[in-house]
């Protein structure tokens, strides 16, 4: 007798549906993963909208790209010493053989754009099947829940490495959502002379600090003496934000956007870039490299996740977990569906 599991399910924007399905067994390559949590981000609501951009999403979907869980089988070809390990995976189900996979630049794979949670199943489930050479594996004693931040996590890695900030310098992040409390942690990590960080709530100064900041703005507090700044890293996903990042960089500064604003946005002045030959450089997704560093420094207790959490709910409360995450209310962080329950 087949086993059941709940999977939400969305038809298409604004249409949601919880339905029981058959568990399959994992094909060869794939494991089959007990999902533990699956997290919520703006790119979530923008499926449940309709405001995801064409060619990135492929109705009916299940969501859910951020996510922890167990190896609870695995397919042939695929050591079974995977059987019962913790682990986090990529989401972007590159091709491997094209000249971007070879020079491990995963997302920007020439195969076309595939990723868990838009285009293929993602993790709003009770199980997720993938392929076994995307997953991570955690260490034994890993808080799963906290695990569940590691995708986003791996973005700022990605964009991180790409700054190349070095000690002494000084640094800043532009936004103080998810993406940017854990931006603040992996640059306090290179021991900056000065890391501002920038939002528009000033409730998060307190986490700022807690997580190596060493100052904190909101945009209307910001100065033309607030500059000079070797890199900035943007997080806050709106054209305005890219525009306050690049205001902050001496001539010559690094800066790396990783937010998205929505489409139309007036960009950065092209003549103001040239002139103080700023280098620019962007984020979408994360490859391998990102992933494996990120995986590091968590397992090392060296990235604080947890307090970024501050609402799990069933995955039955999927339309109340969307509205949280939009509501702007200065009280929810980051918002985790567990679809095993909160036992």
């Amino acid at each position: 007798m087949s086993r059941t599991e709940d999977v939400l399910v969305l038809d298409k924007p604004g249409s949601h549906r919880l339905e029981s399905r058959a568990i399959a067994e994992p094909g060869p390559g794939d494991a089959r993963v007990r999902v533990h949590a699956s997290g919520i981000c703006g790119s979530d609501r923008e499926l449940y909208q309709g405001n995801r951009p064409e060619g990135y999403v492929r109705y009916p979907v299940i969501p859910g790209h951020e996510w922890s869980g167990t190896v609870e089988a695995v397919g042939a070809g695929v050591p079974e010493a995977l059987l019962g390990r913790k682990v986090v995976g990529e989401g972007f189900r590159n091709c491997q053989v094209c000249d971007r996979c070879h020079a491990g630049d995963t997302t920007l794979c020439t195969a076309g754009y595939e990723e868990t949670g838009f285009t293929q199943p993602g993790a709003m489930a009770d199980t997720l099947a993938l392929p076994a050479r995307l997953l991570h594996p955690l260490s034994d004693g890993a808080d799963l829940g906290a695990a569940a931040l590691l995708e986003p996590a791996a973005c700022i890695a990605a964009a991180a490495l790409k700054a190349r900030a070095q000690p002494g310098e000084r640094v800043a992040v532009v936004g103080t959502g998810t993406l940017g409390m854990i931006a603040v942690q992996f640059l306090a990590a290179v021991s900056p002379a000065r890391l501002l960080v920038v939002g528009t709530r000033p409730d998060r100064e307190q986490l700022s600090l807690s997580f190596g900041g060493t100052e904190f703005r909101t945009r209307d507090q910001l100065s033309d003496q607030l500059s000079g700044y070797d890199v900035v890293i943007e997080t806050a996903g709106s054209a305005s934000a890219a525009r306050t990042s690049a205001s902050l960089l001496r001539r010559g500064g690094r800066l790396v956007l990783t937010g998205i604003p929505a489409a139309g946005a007036e960009g950065l002045d092209p003549t103001d870039l040239v002139v103080r030959q700023i280098e620019v450089q962007t984020v979408f997704g994360a490859p391998p490299a990102a992933w494996s560093h990120t995986v590091r420094v968590f397992d090392a207790g060296l990235l604080s996740l947890r307090p970024l959490i501050t609402h799990e709910l069933p995955l039955t409360d999927f339309a109340s977990a969307i509205e949280l995450v939009g509501s702007g209310d200065p009280a929810v962080g980051k918002v985790l569906l567990r679809p095993q329950g909160l036992d």
